[in-house]
């Protein structure tokens, strides 16, 4: 698992800003495809280039590509959450197989795959670059003959975000995307070590750009297959303009954390939360099951909306914040969540806390009832150690963050948003500011110009982002 301090997590100021991404959705069929590749193929081409990109993982677990080019040349995060490349050479598969495997869902990875076969040490032939730093543990390598060319890399097409011809698409968010002909990089090309962190930080490519190469920065929102430098996508499947996402490396937004996967097994039920959607959709499976933010907090004032989608009659699901520390709690987290008690109104629930116990998960009450269309508003204030919320815009309990009169918390340490639900026909969308699957008719940014929501944000609260974080957490 890499879970380190040097991980980019957008928490470093750099003098390269990046102002956007594009997220991929494997079940929608997301991909930009650059078609008829091969009519840029030369020799000199298939021994030399190199792909450089951002990517920031949202589901774990399953095969998925990042780009795919040909039938069978391809750069993946495989099941097992290793990295793979592959590519066929006269006829044969060469392959690279890390033995590091990467389940951040936390964090940004910076991935060069960088070819030259007129090398004469095997292994500088095809070399891998993970967050600056080259790898050289591999649980299976094999590298092309000298001056050998690549059969497929100027294949029929070059897809980014999935395989044309057999799926396996990725599912996060991907910034930054480098494709360089003739040119073999090296990490400084693209990026710096942090001199007082250390962590790996990105820097705008100062080569050449022309076409067959190609650098998307995904700025253009009514067309994110337009290159800043170089070859356009000629295709978007089912990429639209509410796929421009502003979750970067360079300021690093909450989502759904897929390495927290709750397992239910404090109420007899398999099967956790299905993430979804750049990480911002939670499905229920059976029972009761939990899902937290990627981002904690202990100081600071925070906003987040959830939209809720479920089919159900009437959506059994609870929204508030969990405390970091009784991860043991997997059912409802160990938190503060609102629901809807029918006639009964709204109330607070208190799971897991303090010693105190869990109780019927369903009383016959139609506790943590909402309505499919509702949309929840959440402040978290770390200062106070409060918490409100309000649906539809009106705030709830008679709590207002105006008059700091919030629910008050029963800790004071790390703290996440959290979500539970109650079985496969319930669902939200949350809106953390980075991206939002829902429709936002309103938009409202907080005070520094941060996130896009439905209804204004509290003074003093801040979308949960990691210039925020930098100012205010």
């Amino acid at each position: 698992m890499f879970l380190t301090e040097a991980a980019n997590r957008g928490s470093v100021s750099t003098v390269y800003d990046i102002d956007n991404s594009i997220k991929f959705e494997a079940d929608n069929t997301e991909y930009l495809i650059w078609t008829d590749f091969d009519d840029y193929a030369s020799d000199a081409r298939k021994k030399k280039f190199s792909f450089s990109l951002w990517c920031k993982r949202t589901e774990l677990g399953v095969q998925q590509l990042i780009w795919n080019s040909g039938a069978n040349g391809y750069l993946s995060f495989e099941a097992g959450d290793v990295i793979k490349w592959q590519q066929q050479y006269g006829g044969v598969a060469k392959t690279l197989n890390t033995n590091r495997v990467f389940r951040d869902a936390s964090a940004w990875y910076h991935i060069i795959l960088a070819v030259d076969s007129s090398q004469g040490t095997e292994a500088n032939r095809v070399r891998l670059y993970i967050n600056g730093v080259e790898e050289t543990s591999f649980s299976s390598a094999t590298y092309p003959s000298q001056n050998a060319t690549a059969d497929n890399v100027y294949g029929d097409y070059l897809s980014l975000g999935r395989s044309v011809a057999w799926g396996a698409g990725f599912n996060g968010y991907v910034a930054d995307y480098l494709f360089v002909s003739e040119v073999q990089l090296v990490p400084t090309d693209v990026g710096t070590f942090d001199e007082d962190s250390g962590i790996w930080k990105p820097k705008k490519y100062g080569g050449a750009i022309s076409t067959p190469s190609h650098f998307l920065e995904f700025q253009d929102g009514s067309d994110l297959g337009t290159a800043t430098s170089g070859l356009d996508a000629d295709t978007m499947n089912n990429i639209a303009a509410a796929d421009q996402a502003v979750d970067t490396p360079t300021n690093n937004f909450a989502t759904w954390n897929a390495l927290f996967n709750a397992t239910g097994a404090n109420d007899g039920y398999p099967g956790g939360l299905l993430i979804s959607e750049g990480g911002t959709e939670a499905a229920g499976i059976s029972g009761w099951d939990t899902a937290l933010s990627t981002i904690a907090v202990s100081k600071g004032k925070w906003y987040a909306e959830f939209y809720i989608t479920g089919s159900g009659t009437p959506v059994y699901t609870m929204i508030g914040a969990a405390q970091a520390e009784r991860f043991d709690l997997v059912i409802k987290s160990g938190g503060y969540y609102v629901g809807h008690s029918g006639s009964s109104g709204y109330s607070v629930s208190l799971y897991g806390q303090n010693g105190t116990t869990y109780p019927a998960q369903d009383d016959g009450n139609n506790d943590s009832v909402f309505n499919a269309g509702a949309i929840i508003g959440v402040a978290l204030d770390m200062d106070n150690h409060k918490i409100y919320w309000r649906e539809n815009g009106t705030w709830l309990l008679s709590d207002d963050p105006a008059n700091n009169n919030g629910y008050a918390l029963g800790w004071t340490g790390d703290t996440y948003f959290g979500v539970s639900q109650y079985d496969s026909d319930n669902s939200l969308q949350a809106n953390f500011g980075g991206y939002h699957a829902n429709t936002v008719s309103s938009g409202n940014a907080d005070a520094d110009g941060y996130g896009n929501f439905e209804y204004s944000v509290p003074s003093g609260y801040y979308a949960l982002c990691t210039k925020n974080l930098a100012e205010y957490g």
